[in-house]
């Protein structure tokens, strides 16, 4: 039996399927058990009560709960660069560099974008809600989701001579200019936050990544959009993992069905081989004692070894000329005599 065939290019696709697909379905899973964990997290009201039922908790220790409220700074706020009056907890200014790039497999010119410069700014903050109640979020660029306001964002626009447009094309980049933002999580805005709720020792509530290593969220979004982006996401991963592993077991169905139809060729030639065997055996050894004895002994010899008799006809073209052996050993499926391709072949009986 011959080996199972897979071609590299073959293996090489389906290893890469199986392994992308081995990977989102890892990224899926993760997302899944994050949905799951927001679906049963229990939403706690920010209220004076919430430090009492926390001091009568084991542990003093909420592991997994949702608090929504307004952000206010412990101390002063951050101020924008750019817009005056402007204040928050969180800052990003970032500088990024667009370009265009030439790929030389699609013959045309790409966008590309690097940070050339990024700086975050944060301050301690809490949450605040009714009763004048608070909870100090911890570790706030740890969390997932954090999406803040832009405040700025301006683009400068590349100038460049001639010289500059030469070397771009020696070169295959094009500076298109660079884009200034500024992000900011303002003061007051509602954020949502799902993590781990402690009452410190100065009987200061704490929200902070939890510690069970489960997913910790600060989004701007009410709790349900929150939730419902999470599905989402959990969604196009469970579908990207099927459709590369569908991809992979194609491969693996259409080197299969390659294999079975080498094989199939294979049980044919054994099947002729056994067919052109036992005739040999039962008639052409009588057939060929004949013709040496009325002394013709090339008339029906194989044209290729001269030793054998002619036992197989050529289809399509019909022509006797050679023994099975030297069929087989044919370099291409071509009739010695006239050139044309060979079809199939049957065995020769003579009389």
């Amino acid at each position: 039996m011959e080996e199972f065939p897979v071609r590299t290019v073959e293996g090489l696709c389906l290893g890469t399927s199986l392994a992308i697909s081995g990977l989102f379905f890892y990224i899926y899973r993760k997302k899944r058990k994050s949905v799951d964990k927001l679906n049963e997290a229990p939403h706690m009201n920010l209220d004076g009560k919430l430090a009492d039922l926390l001091n009568v908790t084991p542990g003093k220790c909420l592991q997994y709960v949702v608090i929504e409220g307004a952000v206010q700074p412990v101390g002063e706020p951050l101020r924008s660069q750019y817009q005056e009056g402007s204040v928050g907890v969180v800052q990003k200014l970032m500088l990024r560099e667009h370009k265009l790039v030439w790929n030389s497999l699609a013959h045309t010119w790409m966008d590309s974008e690097c940070v050339l410069h990024q700086r975050v700014n944060t301050v301690p903050f809490s949450l605040v809600g009714s009763d004048q109640a608070n909870v100090r979020v911890l570790c706030p660029l740890e969390a997932s989701e954090l999406k803040m306001e832009i405040l700025h964002e301006k683009f400068h626009q590349a100038t460049y001579g001639f010289t500059d447009i030469v070397g771009q094309y020696l070169s295959g980049e094009k500076p298109k200019g660079q884009l200034e933002t500024e992000e900011m999580l303002k003061v007051g805005a509602t954020l949502t936050g799902v993590g781990e709720l402690i009452l410190d020792t100065d009987r200061v509530l704490k929200l902070r990544p939890p510690t069970d290593g489960s997913e910790y969220f600060l989004s701007t979004a009410d709790f349900e959009t929150l939730r419902l982006e999470q599905e989402d996401q959990a969604v196009v991963w469970r579908v990207l993992a099927s459709v590369f592993a569908l991809a992979g077991a194609a491969v693996l169905l259409w080197v299969g069905c390659r294999y079975y139809r080498s094989l199939r060729v294979c049980w044919e030639q054994e099947r002729l081989k056994r067919e052109f065997e036992t005739l040999g055996a039962g008639g052409s050894g009588a057939t060929q004692q004949g013709s040496r004895e009325q002394e013709t002994p090339l008339e029906n010899d194989c044209v290729i070894c001269l030793t054998q008799l002619r036992s197989c006809v050529l289809l399509d073209c019909g022509h006797v000329c050679c023994c099975y052996s030297c069929y087989q050993a044919l370099p291409q499926p071509i009739c010695p005599i006239c050139r044309q391709a060979i079809n199939r072949v049957v065995p020769l009986y003579q009389a």
